[in-house]
């Protein structure tokens, strides 16, 4: 992430000014609650440990088949459902959800039960599961007609569904349960499938993401691609057919790449050079001339004095170069030298390629976010409170226009700021509450742990005190993530070892 310092109000009418230009197209309080904490519950509507061990021993007498401890377990999950609303709703945030994935290993009896009880123990009331990442789906093997392939392909397991029984289990204990999934990140696997080579998104030097990303497991694909559209669209359709309580999207938006490249100053850093994305570009042209110089601006990475006279003279019917948004200087100014219209058509060429790429993400956002639209159900996008800056004459790498993101979607920014204490976190969610319309749906999400602090990142309580004091309008906010709650519990899982 990067840390340039920003001035906000001109970031904010930059950004507007550069698509209308484009196209027209302190101490913790003991307890947030307004009334004293029920008997189990502590702060933070946290169940007691008591009361957690209470339901764990219940748990764990129900698998072994027990008598009446499946009926005690089950009435004791839906007292504490109960009890998890009544303390949410009096006390700040409403929402506390919490981010996880699940393994292979968690079809094992149990694994969900227990996962989702430390869930409600927390005072969690919604989760945001993990339904496509590195190029997986937590699908059952027998009914993913997806193009990538499931999660759970143990043998014999071929219609174990996760994501349903995760979701009813959820539900079961009075927690949401979104459905999170990467979304122009389409994994290595996609790249393996020679029949859509011409999806996935590249940059002028001839590079894939999966050569500029540090895991080598990132594969973005190009927005404007029909081919991976409906892929995708597909994949969202069998993810809904679970009926989860929302959807969201992350990883919306171009690979961050590393040092010097973070920042895109030149057209071959962009990611167009892809067949779909140029195709799309080159219909931005409103006339030849217009249409000649992006086709040069894009294969040289400018365009000369020479290229301008060149084309004047190639089309003498036509007045300016035109393309989408484009508005010629004045009649006075068409008439000067091929060499003083350089810079501003270079500029103005540059503008163009750095929006058309944005609009890409834009619009694939629509696309995605359309069957949850058509159920009515609840969506969120996932972006980095930095992601869209500007930084000199360039952009941040990832082109993530999120402050162009529709106000109908819930904003989920990433505050994961590190500097040793709460004020980088705390700047980057006034970022973005600054530059939201009101009555945009923001829930922050932040990293860390209960307690203690990890990775120079203060406690969970810290961050959320903060938050509350500079931001109390918010009424949501996440955490990152079960796996950084329970590290133990999640590398057990990841490799089936059960203690």
């Amino acid at each position: 992430m990067s840390n340039h310092p920003l001035n906000v109000a001109r970031s904010t009418l930059f950004w507007r000014r550069l698509f209308a230009i484009v196209f027209t197209s302190s101490s913790l309080l003991p307890n947030f609650g307004s009334e004293p904490a029920r008997a189990q519950v502590t702060q933070y509507c946290q169940l007691s440990s008591t009361a957690a061990q209470e339901k764990e021993n219940l748990r764990l007498s129900a698998l072994k088949g027990k008598p009446d401890a499946q009926t005690r377990y089950q009435n004791i999950l839906k007292k504490q459902a109960q009890e998890l609303q009544e303390c949410r709703t009096r006390t700040w945030p409403q929402v506390q959800a919490i981010w996880l994935r699940l393994y292979p290993c968690d079809i094992q009896p149990g694994i969900i039960d227990q996962i989702m009880d430390r869930i409600v123990n927390r005072g969690y009331n919604q989760v945001y599961l993990e339904v496509f990442y590195d190029g997986q789906a937590l699908l059952p093997a027998k009914a993913n007609p997806t193009v990538w392939p499931s999660v759970i392909r143990t043998p014999g397991s071929e219609n174990a569904d996760l994501l349903a029984t995760a979701i009813q289990k959820g539900r079961q204990r009075g927690l949401k349960v979104y459905a999170w999934m990467f979304t122009t990140n389409f994994g290595y696997t996609y790249a393996q499938r020679r029949d859509r080579e011409g999806a996935i998104a590249r940059n002028g030097k001839g590079q894939t993401s999966l050569y500029v990303v540090d895991n080598g497991s990132q594969l973005f694909i190009d927005p404007y691609n029909l081919q991976a559209k409906r892929d995708y669209y597909q994949l969202v359709k069998e993810v809904l057919r679970r009926r989860p309580d929302g959807l969201l999207l992350d990883y919306v938006r171009y690979p961050r790449q590393a040092g010097s490249d973070s920042i895109a100053t030149k057209v071959s850093d962009l990611w167009l050079f892809s067949p779909a994305i140029q195709e799309a570009l080159f219909k931005r042209a409103q006339n030849y001339k217009g249409l000649d110089l992006i086709r040069r601006f894009l294969s040289k990475g400018f365009v000369s004095p020479g290229d301008i006279a060149e084309v004047d003279k190639l089309y003498p019917q036509e007045g300016e170069p035109l393309w989408q948004g484009r508005i010629p200087p004045s009649a006075q100014k068409s008439i000067l030298s091929a060499r003083d219209r350089q810079p501003l058509l270079q500029w103005e060429l540059w503008q163009l390629a750095v929006a058309h790429a944005m609009q890409g993400i834009l619009d694939f956002v629509t696309i995605a976010s359309y069957p949850a639209k058509q159920q009515g159900i609840t969506t969120g996008v996932v972006f980095f409170p930095d992601g869209n800056q500007t930084v000199g004459q360039g952009y941040d790498s990832r082109l993530q226009p999120w402050d162009r993101f529709p106000t109908t979607l819930q904003w989920h920014p990433m505050a994961y700021g590190n500097c040793g204490n709460v004020s980088c976190i705390v700047t980057q969610v006034q970022r973005v509450l600054s530059m939201a319309k009101p009555g945009t749906q923001i829930i922050p999400a932040l990293a860390g742990k209960w307690g203690e602090s990890v990775s120079n990142r203060p406690s969970l309580e810290a961050q959320m005190q903060a938050l509350r004091q500079y931001a109390p309008q918010l009424k949501g906010v996440s955490h990152f993530a079960y796996s950084w709650q329970y590290p133990e519990n999640d590398n057990d899982r990841k490799f089936c070892r059960s203690r």
